[in-house]
C-alpha cells in the first residue's frame, strides 16, 4: 500500500468531483447547459439528468490538471483522473435514471464508488497504483464523502446533505 500516492489521488478525485457543485454555487445557472441536452433514453427517462452540465465537466477538466501540477504530479494524471471521475459520475447518473431515481437523488455507494474507483483504475496508465491502493482509496473516498457532503451542505456548497 502506498499512502502518499493514495492521498494525492484522493485530492485529485476530490477536486474533480467538487468542481461542478462549487462552480454551480458560484455561477448559478449561468452557462449550465445539460450534457444530455434534455435527451431521453429509450425508457423515456433522461439520459443523465439536468444536474450533469457541460460547464461542470469542462471546469473539472481544467481544475484537476491544475491541482495535479500543484501536487507535482503532472497535468496528464490530472486529465486522466478528471476524465475518469466524470465518466464514473455519468455512469452513476445514467444508472440512477434507469432505476427511476430523480436527478440529484441519493443512492449510497452508486453515488460514490464509480467516481472514485474509475480514476484509481485509470491512473494505472501513468502511476504504479496497486489493487490494494484502489480498494483503500475508493473506501476512503466513499466514507469521507459521506462526512464531507454534510459539511459542504452546511456551508451551502451542496444542495443536499448527501
Amino acid at each position: 500500500m502506498q499512502p502518499m500516492l493514495i492521498f494525492e489521488l484522493l485530492v485529485l478525485v476530490a477536486v474533480a468531483n467538487a468542481t461542478p457543485p462549487v462552480v454551480k454555487r458560484v455561477l448559478g445557472e449561468a452557462f449550465a447547459q445539460p450534457l444530455d441536452g434534455g435527451a431521453l433514453f429509450i425508457d423515456g427517462r433522461p439520459l443523465f439528468g439536468s444536474s450533469k452540465t457541460i460547464r461542470g465537466i469542462a471546469l473539472s477538466l481544467v481544475a484537476t490538471p491544475l491541482a495535479a501540477l500543484v501536487l507535482g504530479m503532472g497535468w496528464k494524471i490530472g486529465i486522466v483522473v478528471a476524465i475518469a471521475a466524470m465518466a464514473g459520475d455519468l455512469v452513476s447518473s445514467f444508472t440512477k435514471r434507469r432505476l427511476g431515481f430523480p436527478s440529484s437523488s441519493r443512492a449510497i455507494g452508486l453515488d460514490h464508488m464509480p467516481e472514485a474507483l474509475f480514476p484509481f483504475i485509470a491512473s494505472r496508465m501513468l502511476l504504479p497504483v496497486t489493487v490494494i491502493d484502489m480498494v483503500v482509496g475508493t473506501a476512503i473516498f466513499f466514507l469521507g464523502s459521506l462526512v464531507v457532503a454534510r459539511a459542504l451542505y452546511k456551508l451551502h456548497l451542496r444542495d443536499e446533505p448527501y
